[in-house]
């Protein structure tokens, strides 16, 4: 039976492999480089994106994470895992973070700022719902959540989230945000 890889540096590694423990399916932590050659395809939790980096770049994470990006074996990020996974971050803390990289799409960490200001929305999903079978919405929670600002054309977007920009807690002065569609589900084409 082939494993799926969960990096357990932080974060909710442990509700992933029991996630896929329900589906019959094995999981397996990853914390060293080695590990990743047991697994044939892979999760990055959600976590503390910088305190992932961090110690990803102690244990020499880095360079192997995105040998197996490249190789094109499937590799899904929530939150903290898409912004392991997006070829560019904004919004990062003074001297930013490394990235894998891999995901042609640019990302803002905690855009929608702190846990206060959080939300929910209901998104419709209809090429989700096509594909999969399902209801045509889906309920998406927003907690310390990073958007997804921009995708490049390997990159199919499933569903967005309109975000008026009153909300936008993103600023710069390079850009001006008029209103802004978070991406936040996405199907990936393409690796490289």
């Amino acid at each position: 039976m082939a494993a799926v890889g969960v990096l357990a540096l932080q974060g909710s590694f442990n509700e992933h492999i029991a996630a896929l423990a329900r589906l019959g399916v094995k999981g397996m932590e990853i914390r060293k480089p080695e590990q990743l050659q047991n697994v044939t395809s892979l999760i990055i939790p959600g976590g503390e994106s910088t305190t992932m980096a961090k110690l990803a770049e102690f244990h020499n994470l880095f360079p192997a994470l995105r040998e197996f990006v490249q190789m094109g074996k499937p590799v899904w990020g929530t939150c903290a895992g898409l912004i392991f996974l997006a070829n560019k971050a904004i919004g990062q803390k003074t001297g930013g973070q490394e990235l894998v990289g891999g995901l042609d799409c640019t990302v803002h960490r905690n855009y929608f700022g702190s846990q206060i200001q959080s939300f929910e929305a209901e998104l419709t999903v209809p090429e989700l719902a096509c594909k999969e079978g399902g209801p045509e919405t889906f309920r998406g929670v927003f907690i310390r959540a990073p958007a997804i600002l921009e995708v490049g054309p390997g990159v199919d977007v499933l569903a967005e989230c309109p975000v008026p920009s009153t909300n936008v807690l993103y600023s710069s002065s390079a850009v001006q945000i008029q209103e802004v569609c978070i991406c936040f589900i996405l199907e990936w084409r393409s690796c490289v």
